[in-house]
């Protein structure tokens, strides 16, 4: 016989204290490989190579850096909005708009990383399969970063 979990005993701001804990972990992964990405996009435009590239690509290359600079917006944002708030004992209500910003910035990376994928392989190999090898990846991280998770939510979470 299957017992259903029962819920955490704690206060909301207990609550909210562990849910910010969880999503500044959470966020540190996606930061990290955000940062590293916009970072080494800025470098692209000071190559000798990228005075060579077709207008279409220099015009998708500034769409995924602008991408770029969103993404990491996004992921760095929670930080400082906890900072400025910080004391005010509006925690859950932080947690809240950091989840948000921690959200936006995940759907700002994906769009930044197919682009970035977008713009390399169209460089690297001029060939037309490069959307469709794209259109894969991309579905790979739709199915890992929100098809698994609302399924695993919807499927596993108990009804109130």
């Amino acid at each position: 016989m299957h017992e259903e979990p029962q819920g955490r005993d704690e206060s909301r701001e207990e609550r909210a204290d562990r849910q910010w804990q969880e999503l500044i972990q959470e966020i540190r992964v996606a930061q990290t490989g955000v940062q590293i990405l916009f970072g080494f996009l800025l470098t692209v435009v000071f190559t000798p190579h990228f005075q060579g590239l077709a207008q279409t690509d220099k015009s998708i290359y500034i769409g995924t850096v602008v991408l770029g600079a969103l993404a990491t917006g996004a992921l760095i944002g929670p930080v400082s909005f906890h900072r400025i708030v910080s004391g005010r004992r509006i925690k859950p209500h932080a947690v809240r708009w950091a989840s948000r910003l921690t959200v936006a910035g995940i759907v700002l990376l994906l769009a930044t990383c197919t682009s970035a994928l977008f713009l390399v392989l169209r460089v690297a190999t001029h060939d037309h399969l490069v959307p469709w090898l794209v259109s894969g990846v991309l579905a790979w991280y739709l199915l890992c970063w929100f098809v698994l998770p609302l399924w695993a939510r919807v499927r596993h979470t108990a009804e109130d």
